[in-house]
């Protein structure tokens, strides 16, 4: 419930901020629309109610397969836009690829190496492809659906390296350690920003929403089952339309509020990441296998499932560390209530 809800109000701050960017980039001064600028928590809403408007329409995991698949085809599609500008339209003057001295020494250094692995794990975190890959293939004792999970989680992480492996390559090439914070987007509108048409960028900002609201779907659903799930045992009968439909406005209405009293959630990430997602893909899993399956002590199964587990808690425990120790490093600004 902690992670569905806290990957929802992540990805309302982000396509509040991606709908509001769209918004200036086609709305120039001087337009008709250049004057009817809306706040951060305007656009924070109008992501909401959208993406609650078609979580009416999918009563649970199983029947938004195409949702999902929109979701890959739009990610696959602006994340290779970003790359593939960035390489047409060249590096910017004087990018370098040196680390300074004081961020690769001492202290500094050894959080940056850490706060790089966190960044590494969570880049390929697997929570999303559980839900989905269990929620939408059937299974039974004659035909057991591992097989086809497997391919399933094949093919996902097949999806995320063609997404993230050259975005990290190109980026790195392109910008070197002019990179800001916000990412290799942020870069490229920085520095390309006027010599590429608005309508390139805005169709980056379009794709890159469009999966934020595939994504809120698939992140929503696991909560929207547990509260009817909830409501249904209570109740002891099926949980109605209206029911489900109030659940999911007041899943909605709660993530909302949180992405807008904490809108600097997203620097927070490696924080909470290192708590929440990383355990649930390398610690868990392993665990669980161990508990239900019991295979042989000390045996070879055993044995990996107890190593692959262990590693996972030192590397949740090491990106905990290097997030607290970048916070108290740098700082955070807590715009509470102010997007």
């Amino acid at each position: 419930m902690y992670l569905s809800g806290g990957s929802c109000v992540m990805l309302i701050i982000t396509a509040g901020s991606s709908m509001e960017q769209l918004f200036n980039i086609i709305c120039e001064e001087g337009t008709m629309c250049g004057s009817m600028s809306l706040s951060g928590t305007q656009w924070f809403l109008i992501f909401t109610c959208i993406a609650l408007i078609i979580a009416q329409l999918f009563p649970n995991l199983n029947s938004i397969a195409r949702v999902s698949l929109t979701g890959a085809i739009t990610s696959i599609g602006y994340c290779t836009m970003i790359w593939a500008l960035s390489i047409s339209k060249g590096r910017p003057n004087d990018v370098s690829y040196g680390i300074p001295v004081a961020d690769r020494t001492g202290m500094t250094g050894f959080g940056n190496i850490l706060n790089a692995f966190g960044i590494i794990m969570l880049a390929f975190r697997g929570h999303n492809l559980i839900l989905e890959i269990q929620g939408t293939l059937p299974s039974d004792s004659k035909h057991p659906s591992r097989k086809s999970m497997w391919r399933g989680v094949m093919v996902s992480y097949m999806i995320i390296a063609v997404c993230l492996f050259p975005l990290a390559i190109v980026g790195f090439w392109a910008y070197g350690n002019k990179i800001p914070e916000e990412g290799i987007l942020t870069a490229f509108t920085k520095f390309h920003g006027q010599d590429t048409s608005k309508y390139v960028i805005g169709l980056i900002h379009i794709w890159l929403t469009i999966s934020c609201i595939t994504s809120y779907q698939i992140y929503a659903m696991p909560a929207f089952d547990n509260l009817e799930f909830i409501y249904a045992s209570s109740k002891k009968r099926r949980c109605p339309g209206w029911v489900r439909a109030g659940i999911r406005l007041f899943f909605g209405g709660v993530t909302f509020f949180v992405a807008v009293a904490f809108p600097f959630l997203g620097k927070l990430a490696p924080l909470i990441g290192g708590m929440a997602a990383v355990p649930l893909t390398f610690v868990y899993p392993c665990f669980m296998w161990i508990s239900i399956r019991k295979p042989r002590p000390k045996g070879a199964m055993w044995s990996l499932n107890l190593g692959v587990g262990s590693i996972g808690i030192v590397l949740s425990l090491l990106l905990i560390v290097a997030a607290v120790w970048k916070l108290d490093d740098k700082g955070l600004n807590a715009n509470f209530f102010r997007p």
